[in-house]
């Protein structure tokens, strides 16, 4: 949340150990404060699980500001062994503190328990941030599973302390056993400006919601909010095509209204793909994205996300590229890369779309496994074309970001990949190859942007660059601490996939 000049990262935090929170109920709220979302203050935890309404563990939840001043956490809280879940409330002790330390729990707790017939009480947890009705009651969503479906359960309140269950979900769907780490929220269609859900909706918004299904994925349904049902009214049920916040490593993710900017912003968790022993090892494990703004594209159908604007402050030493000619096959050095961090920024311009394959809707279900098969030794009719980056002198290791052009029936398809398939030689990791399509019109956008933020272990040995033709390239070094993220945006953010590598070659002697 953003509050009194002050951001405020809440995330699950394991002090016990660098290791899977799910062997520990001593689970707590992490707490970090900045005032530009790029340096960052650790605090001591703003939550810990010290009564029985938490006492397993102090889970997801949301920031909500009521009535402009007063910051309120609601959060999930497990109370057994069993697991059993029920929602808390917790308040600022000091709200004159600027970083806002302490937090007092709600004497009424729990404010929300389970106790609806058909619901899982061991799968009823992360409420969302709270935005106003039309009758000017507070509601938030928690996720659940209902009937062995997953469910958004909606919740009224006046003052936010005090709950009642509304008789129907807000949505509920076949789609998946449980909907998890929920988020709802107003999109206006080609406009960047973020929508801040506890002030009055303007006509022509659309509506979000986000879940976490099959335990991995976060996807999205954008939709209308039906203010006299009070539900919300997807535009497709087809669960299947519902898009996915980002195809890689990114989960739990979260937005907030950033007043300050009048932006939405979102980041997400991203797990070690390495082995516990390293974690441990290291001492630590899971790290966040960096944060994006997120909006919706003008004809309504897809959010876009770009990494925001205050991480351009960590820039150094510019190399900058133009009018680019390569043909097909070929490979382009960046040399002059010898820092931590890289911020890729490139145009690529087609000399032709004549020669795209045609695209067969059935890849939609399964990207991963399209672009392991149509990986980039594999020459189409226009791709792969993109970076080859973290890449060893011999090539044994190295992370491959690319693109390939599809022509459908009305449109063109572009294909985006992160392939980790030869990002490390050590045994054991988890490498897949991420894929994502987006519609783009070729006839009038002949320029297919990708962004890359690279954050390596030790240094950048050279970064290759294949493309059909490439207008403007630009790279800056960056100063920041992941060390092991490949961040990457396509098509101006259609498409976004956050990956972990650990390359050998990068590794020093420790």
């Amino acid at each position: 949340m953003y509050y009194n000049g002050i951001y405020h990262e809440f995330y699950q935090y394991n002090p016990d150990g660098s290791f899977n929170p799910n062997t520990s109920y001593n689970i707590v709220w992490g707490h970090s404060v900045s005032t530009d979302l790029v340096n960052w203050i650790t605090l001591e935890p703003a939550i810990e699980p010290d009564t029985p309404n938490d006492i397993k563990g102090c889970w997801s939840g949301s920031a909500t500001i009521v009535s402009g001043d007063q910051p309120v956490i609601i959060y999930t809280g497990v109370i057994d062994i069993e697991k059993h879940q029920v929602q808390n409330i917790a308040l600022p002790k000091n709200r004159s503190d600027p970083y806002l330390r302490e937090w007092t729990k709600a004497g009424n707790n729990p404010v929300i328990q389970s106790g609806v017939p058909g619901l899982n009480s061991g799968q009823f947890r992360d409420p969302t941030t709270g935005w106003i009705g039309p009758d000017g009651l507070w509601r938030i969503a928690v996720g659940a599973q209902l009937n062995g479906y997953g469910a958004a359960l909606l919740y009224k309140s006046e003052d936010f302390l005090n709950w009642t269950r509304v008789d129907h979900p807000l949505y509920s769907s076949n789609a998946s056993i449980m909907f998890e780490c929920l988020d709802f929220f107003a999109v206006l269609p080609g406009s960047n400006n973020g929508l801040d859900m506890s002030s009055a909706i303007p006509n022509g918004a659309k509506h979000v919601l986000k879940m976490g299904m099959n335990f991995g994925e976060d996807v999205y349904v954008i939709g209308v909010y039906d203010l006299k049902r009070d539900a919300f009214v997807p535009d497709t049920d087809d669960s299947r095509l519902w898009p996915r916040i980002d195809y890689g490593n990114f989960y739990a993710s979260k937005t907030f209204f950033d007043s300050k900017h009048g932006r939405r912003i979102i980041w997400a968790w991203t797990t070690e793909t390495d082995s516990s022993s390293d974690d441990i090892a290291k001492g630590w494990a899971g790290i966040y994205s960096f944060p994006r703004t997120i909006w919706l594209d003008n004809d309504g159908k897809r959010l876009l996300q770009w990494p925001v604007e205050e991480i351009e402050s960590l820039r150094r030493n510019e190399i900058n590229h133009q009018e680019l000619e390569l043909k097909k096959g070929d490979l382009f050095e960046i040399k002059g890369i010898d820092t931590l961090q890289a911020d890729i920024e490139i145009d690529f311009e087609l000399t032709s779309i004549d020669d795209a394959d045609p695209f067969n809707p059935s890849w939609l279900f399964d990207t991963e496994k399209h672009c392991q098969e149509a990986d980039a030794s594999v020459h189409g009719g226009i791709g792969p074309f993109g970076l080859v980056i973290l890449a060893s002198d011999n090539m044994e290791e190295h992370t491959v970001v690319h693109f390939r052009v599809y022509k459908s029936q009305k449109n063109y398809m572009i294909l985006m990949c992160s392939d980790l398939r030869r990002s490390s030689l050590t045994p054991g990791l988890d490498t897949p190859a991420y894929g994502g399509f987006f519609e783009f019109d070729l006839e009038k956008e002949r320029k297919i942007s990708l962004r890359t933020l690279v954050s390596c272990v030790v240094f950048v040995s050279f970064l290759l660059l294949y493309v059909h033709s490439l207008t403007e390239l630009k790279m800056y070094t960056t100063v920041q601490i992941d060390r092991s993220a490949v961040e990457s945006f396509g098509g101006g953010g259609r498409v976004c996939i956050m990956a972990r590598v650990y390359p050998v070659s990068l590794v020093d002697d420790d």
